[in-house]
């Protein structure tokens, strides 16, 4: 059975993405190489990390090829949040199934959701 422990995001501008996620986590990174642009934040069992990649240039082109979720038991009131921290807003918060969720997109234009925890 595989695992998935963590999602990376490449970026050319590691500082201004660590800013903004620290923002979203309401906390410092949990882990750092700020020397080799490396930020990371645990967040219940999952772990994200943003790192500069040389290759990375701009805004992401296709951003809905790849979303992560974040789990929030106030999707609608960590959406506004997340708003005022620079996120741009990707479809606001709606009702799906018995909850709700939001997509928004980083300041890199990385697609994210905002959903109700299962269960």
């Amino acid at each position: 059975m595989l695992n998935l422990n963590s999602v990376m995001i490449s970026t050319m501008e590691p500082e201004a993405l660590a800013s903004f996620y620290a923002k979203v986590f309401d906390k410092p990174a949990d882990m750092e190489d700020a020397d080799n642009g490396f930020h990371g934040w645990q967040a219940g069992a999952g772990f994200l990390g943003v790192l500069r990649h040389s290759a990375m240039v701009g805004k992401a082109i296709n951003p809905g090829r790849m979303m992560f979720n974040l789990e929030s038991a106030d999707v609608k009131g960590d959406y506004a949040r997340i708003l005022g921290h620079g996120a741009t807003s990707v479809a606001e918060p709606y009702e799906m199934g018995d909850g709700w969720i939001a997509t928004l997109a980083d300041p890199d234009g990385n697609y994210f959701q905002l959903m109700t925890p299962m269960g």
